[in-house]
């Protein structure tokens, strides 16, 4: 039985990301996501169900529209097998309890986000103002960190670290990461907060080495939407081994 509800939740994951990948993209340039076809964004040719099949249509198609045969980016079935895959794990780590939907609203948050700063580089604070209500029942109400101010700290702290690292950097941290903490502090507490800090810096300097080196240059944009996803998703489901290994590696085998 637990076989059949996590691929369901995969199943839900994959149809929820193609719809975050609209919504992600839409909602900075303000076009409505609730009405109006899915289109090509080459051709606007409207898709067809065969077309929409999360992840199997864009692997059919190879990765092209049918109609121009232009590319189709593949942050979209990328968006959908990673939506998938978090809301399965969600199900396999939490069940089903009041948990679970902290993570799956946590999940779809950062899906979207990290969506919208790929294309635009920008968070939209509609999204983060959408979302604020549901975090804030679940982390006071439904699903509360033990002690319950954890999840207040975990806020201010997180804004008022990114905040001061904007003026420091004179701009060079975005006020859409700055307010983004505002809403996944909550979820984490001061301690996933923190480490989410650290995993996100840790990952966007690595990434920025690797894929960009020496074209660098403090005028590059990169969007660090994307780093404070997956720094934030790693200490909320692994944060507390990571912890322990590093207590245990470190600190406890020095005493």
């Amino acid at each position: 039985m637990d076989v059949f509800w996590v691929v369901y939740m995969a199943a839900i994951g994959a149809v929820l990301g193609s719809f975050y990948n609209v919504v992600g993209m839409r909602t900075p340039i303000s076009e409505p996501f609730t009405t109006g076809r899915s289109h090509c964004p080459h051709c606007q040719r409207r898709l067809s169900g065969l077309d929409l099949i999360p992840v199997v249509s864009w692997l059919l198609l190879r990765g092209k529209c049918r109609t121009c045969g232009r590319a189709i980016s593949p942050v979209y079935p990328l968006t959908e097998a990673v939506t998938a895959f978090l809301f399965a794990y969600s199900y396999y780590v939490f069940g089903f309890s009041a948990e679970l939907a902290a993570a799956l609203i946590f999940v779809s948050l950062l899906v979207i986000i990290t969506v919208s700063d790929l294309y635009y580089y920008v968070i939209p604070d509609r999204v983060l103002i959408f979302f604020a209500v549901p975090v804030a029942a679940v982390r006071l109400v439904i699903a509360p960190l033990d002690p319950w101010w954890l999840a207040i700290a975990g806020a201010v702290i997180g804004f008022s670290l990114l905040y001061i690292l904007a003026v420091i950097s004179n701009g060079g941290m975005g006020g859409g990461d700055i307010k983004l903490y505002a809403v996944i502090g909550p979820v984490l507490g001061v301690t996933g907060t923190l480490l989410s800090l650290f995993f996100a810096a840790l990952i966007g300097l690595t990434v920025s080495l690797v894929f960009l080196g020496r074209k660098m240059t403090r005028k590059t944009a990169v969007p660090f939407g994307p780093f404070i996803a997956c720094g934030a998703l790693i200490a909320y489901f692994w944060g507390e081994q990571f912890l322990v290994f590093y207590l245990e590696t470190f600190l406890y085998s020095r005493l």
